[in-house]
């Protein structure tokens, strides 16, 4: 039974982290991060399969969780398809770093890495997961200026992510 709950507990370890060779941001800012994110550019990934536009809302709970909101159009299905959840900071010593973990069911958190950051005005940033398979640039506004995104694509190819597979995800209908 022990080993079980080894076993468990070291398989949850693994679903949340920073992947190697990467940082999260310093001086992060939960407040000024709260808000609608929009995505622009995702590697593909099952939840999110035949999902566009997609948007994440954050606000804070009562209790110093965030609540999350994930919003996406289903474009097989033709329709809206919601899932809410809850983010904490990894380390809750350091909210002031980019690296949290968010749940959509139970127990069960995955990483949710700021890895570089619009820092004057928190109009953009680009999100990890624990490893460079899942990948995202949100977007405050729905529409980004196309040079600044490809700055921001060039970047990610720079941190070692394979954007011959990034999505260019539909923000309006």
């Amino acid at each position: 039974m022990k080993r079980l709950f080894l076993l468990f507990f070291v398989i949850l370890a693994g679903c949340t982290g920073v992947p190697e060779g990467l940082t999260v941001v310093d001086g992060f800012s939960l407040d000024r991060y709260l808000g609608t994110w929009h995505e622009i550019v995702r590697l593909d990934n099952r939840f999110e399969k035949e999902l566009e536009p997609v948007s994440a809302t954050y606000s804070l709970s009562a209790d110093g969780s965030v609540n999350v909101v994930n919003r996406g159009y289903d474009t097989k299905n033709k329709k809206w398809k919601n899932i809410e959840g809850r983010a904490v900071f990894n380390d809750d010593r350091h909210p002031d770093k980019g690296a949290l973990k968010v749940s959509f069911f139970g127990p069960f958190y995955a990483s949710y890495n700021v890895i570089a950051l619009d820092r004057a005005g928190y109009g953009w940033a680009m999100v990890c997961g624990r490893d460079k398979s899942y990948f995202w640039i949100l977007s405050k506004s729905p529409d980004m200026d196309p040079v600044l995104l490809g700055e921001l694509v060039a970047k990610a190819a720079s941190l070692g992510f394979d954007t011959t597979k990034f999505r260019y995800v539909r923000t309006h209908l």
